[in-house]
């Protein structure tokens, strides 16, 4: 496969307070994720220019989108998000690769604007100690 648009998107599930997985893509209007890793400067006085080591990997993500209180869609995901502290799987599936981690979700945020829109965002951050890893 050559390069890619973010266009059609085949997952993005999220489990909901109960591990049920919700496919929740027609709420999400955007995403961002990351994958970092952690360094550890080593440089030792002998050297005239940076020396790094990788350490410990991440993932955080951060979802929004237009609220839906339909049954297992976007609120019905979230709203046990300020009562409970669960772990969640979030799935992400494009173009033919996927990446699947366990997260805790943060914060439900729900926005109301002044011209009338009803929206979301959720962020996530890795939970279980696995390293990302895609598929």
């Amino acid at each position: 496969m050559a390069k890619s648009s973010g266009l059609g998107w085949t997952t993005l599930s999220v489990d909901n307070a109960s591990a049920t997985p919700n496919d929740i893509r027609n709420d999400c209007t955007d995403l961002q994720f990351a994958t970092p890793r952690a360094v550890q400067d080593v440089t030792g006085i002998d050297k005239s220019a940076m020396e790094r080591i990788l350490l410990l990997a991440d993932f955080s993500i951060d979802m929004k989108g237009v609220f839906n209180p339909a049954a297992n869609k976007s609120h019905d995901t979230f709203k046990t998000i300020p009562s409970t502290s669960v772990q969640r799987t979030v799935s992400l599936g494009v173009n033919g690769v996927s990446l699947a981690n366990e997260c805790l979700l943060t914060d439900y945020q729900v926005q109301r604007s002044n011209s009338g829109e009803l929206t979301w965002s959720v962020p996530g951050v890795l939970s279980d100690g696995t390293v990302p890893t895609w598929a």
